[in-house]
């Protein structure tokens, strides 16, 4: 059973662990316990040593409670995001007093990091949602629950609360198995996949030859990644006399179960369907560009970037439950290249 939810102080909040939260993570004991306050923001609090364990600081997340054990729980006062507000144009699709639905365009970074300090997706929803971002999933990314690469366009949920950030984190959390949450996206490929639909299901770590990158490995290594594509539309199906032969490009779609970094880019390479404009998992590609028509030619060129739209998002509305879809046209430079493929 949940207390109140609790409020920032310096004298701190003693909790006892039941038979119910017996056995469990400190982490996952203090979320049971602690009402509305998520996991993510607990395990910094402990961390940061704002818990006490029978008297003594438990800086561990990881470690097991038992009943009747006494937690004091200090939570500090949310600290300003460090980034700055920005008057930075949002395409805004949803929004409530709870959480915030974004048609990202390509070449917007979401979270400052090394490099992009500001004009981010996060200056942005800061200046656009105020106060109500602060100290929602740390400093660095308020809100951020799932992210975009910066050139991958299309679809992104963020929270405006603690208690949205927790409910949208846990479902992020479970990939869609037990609950309505749906992410898929169009994705222009060299070739194409030989059957209508499939599964990769490659676990990701990062690349020991170049930190930039993630690398397929073996089983039993890094993390699960599975996505599940399916063929859409192949560049020319035809030749003359109607003989089917191997594509120069495809559209697919793929819809993701696992959401891991660079995900899509690094499993379509890894089965020998690169996205096109992929420099970075693509690259050995590059050539097959001057087998294109002028246009597609110059329509690539124009892209700049990897041709991947996040066109589709699904969830379960993190307070009232309601399940929520939304649908996104892949952006005019997409679409342009997509035309030009396709011989339109």
């Amino acid at each position: 059973m949940k207390s109140d939810p609790i409020a920032p102080s310096s004298e701190g909040t003693t909790l006892f662990v039941t038979a119910e939260q017996a056995g469990t993570r400190l982490d996952k004991a203090l979320a049971l316990l602690a009402g509305e306050i998520s996991r993510a923001r607990l395990q910094q609090v402990i961390r940061e040593g704002g818990v006490r364990l029978n008297g003594a600081v438990a800086s561990d997340p990881s470690r097991k409670v038992a009943e009747g054990d006494a937690l004091a729980l200090i939570m500090p006062e949310a600290k300003p995001a460090a980034p700055i507000g920005q008057d930075i144009p949002l395409d805004v699709v949803y929004e409530d007093e709870y959480l915030i639905v974004i048609d990202k365009p390509a070449g917007l970074v979401v979270h400052p990091a090394g490099g992009h300090e500001d004009g981010t997706l996060v200056n942005a929803l800061i200046a656009h949602c105020g106060d109500s971002l602060s100290g929602i999933g740390g400093v660095r990314r308020p809100g951020i629950v799932h992210r975009l690469d910066k050139d991958t366009s299309g679809l992104l949920v963020v929270a405006k609360t603690d208690k949205a950030h927790q409910g949208l984190a846990k479902q992020f959390a479970d990939h869609g198995r037990t609950g309505p949450l749906e992410r898929a996206y169009l994705a222009l490929v060299w070739g194409a996949p030989r059957r209508m639909h499939g599964t990769i299901d490659a676990p990701l770590e990062r690349s020991n030859r170049n930190r930039e990158k993630m690398a397929v490995v073996s089983e039993g290594r890094g993390r699960e990644a599975i996505t599940h594509i399916s063929l859409l539309e192949r560049y020319p199906a035809l030749l003359k006399g109607h003989e089917e032969q191997e594509a120069l490009a495809s559209l697919i779609q793929c819809q993701l179960e696992t959401g891991r970094t660079h995900q899509i880019r690094v499993h379509l390479s890894h089965i020998g369907h690169p996205l096109l404009g992929d420099q970075l998992y693509g690259s050995g590609f590059a050539t097959k560009a001057s087998r294109l028509s002028e246009g597609a030619r110059e329509a690539l060129a124009a892209l700049g970037r990897q041709a991947l739209h996040a066109a589709v998002l699904g969830f379960a509305h993190p307070i009232t439950q309601e399940e929520l879809h939304f649908e996104s046209e892949p952006p005019a430079d997409f679409a342009k290249l997509q035309a030009e493929l396709a011989g339109l």
